[in-house]
């Protein structure tokens, strides 16, 4: 025997309702999904236990459809996910610490919206020193 959640409209046997909620009869009764606040994903179908746990998962299925200011691969999901690529010295295009963070500046100071932001000198001093040296 089957009944429709009042919320969700999904089709539930039996042992989809609490006893207290399907004693409430068709047209009522919640299933346990609903009542315990369980949230789905429309994508793949995995259960999360509050909203915020979804919006994060949500992120695996959005469009990778940012490039690699260096090697060009189109494989990012945002730019912040292209920079980390190229500091962690996988970038084919790229390879060492300084020669990713060279490429990195190289990128950003082509983009207009980064010109306010850019400088030769570091603008902050790390550590309380007068180097003027931003550690690693």
């Amino acid at each position: 025997m089957s009944r429709q959640c009042a919320q969700c409209d999904e089709y539930k046997f039996r042992h989809g309702f609490t006893s207290n909620q399907w004693k409430k009869g068709d047209g009522s009764s919640r299933c346990m999904n609903c009542v315990n606040g369980v949230f789905g994903c429309n994508e793949c179908g995995r259960s999360f236990s509050d909203r915020n746990a979804l919006r994060m998962h949500m992120q695996v299925h959005r469009a990778k459809n940012v490039a690699c200011p260096v090697c060009g691969d189109r494989r990012f999901g945002s730019g912040a996910n292209a920079v980390q690529h190229v500091e962690s010295g996988y970038c084919r295009g790229c390879t060492g610490e300084e020669n990713a963070r060279q490429q990195i500046y190289k990128f950003a100071s082509q983009q207009s919206a980064m010109g306010p932001f850019m400088s030769h000198a570091p603008q902050l001093t790390y550590g309380g020193g007068d180097s003027g040296l931003v550690p690693d």
